[in-house]
């Protein structure tokens, strides 16, 4: 069943490492596509670090791997990926005349998805 939560989009330190090296390595596109979930909302919804996991808003819809977050870092009801492509399918186009869009605090759904 589907829970409703606020996704924060930033940028890590092992972001900008791995960038350095390039945004199609392995390692940056890990970064920029693993949703970080509070441990005590993994457990809830019957989550284990590498399972996939289906968030959408209005905007978009992603399937990402999801892993538990550091502990102390994230609280329950938040989650958090990385700024990449993956976010940017979340993120409406208004720029509101800065450039950027709206990228923190957008409401998000999450399930666990479906796979075959």
């Amino acid at each position: 069943m589907a829970e409703s939560f606020i996704l924060i989009p930033g940028r890590t330190a092992r972001q900008g490492t791995t960038l350095n090296e390039g945004k199609y390595t392995d390692d940056y596109k890990d970064e920029t596509n693993t949703l970080q979930i509070a441990s005590e909302d993994m457990k809830r919804m019957g989550l284990t670090d590498g399972d996939q996991v289906r968030m959408w808003n209005e905007v978009g819809s992603v399937v990402v791997p999801c892993k538990t977050a550091p502990a102390g870092e994230l609280p329950p009801g938040l989650l958090f990926i990385s700024y990449g492509p993956t976010s940017c399918h979340l993120m409406k186009a208004e720029t509101h005349g800065s450039g950027m869009p709206d990228s923190k605090g957008m409401d998000v759904f999450l399930e666990r998805a479906i796979t075959s």
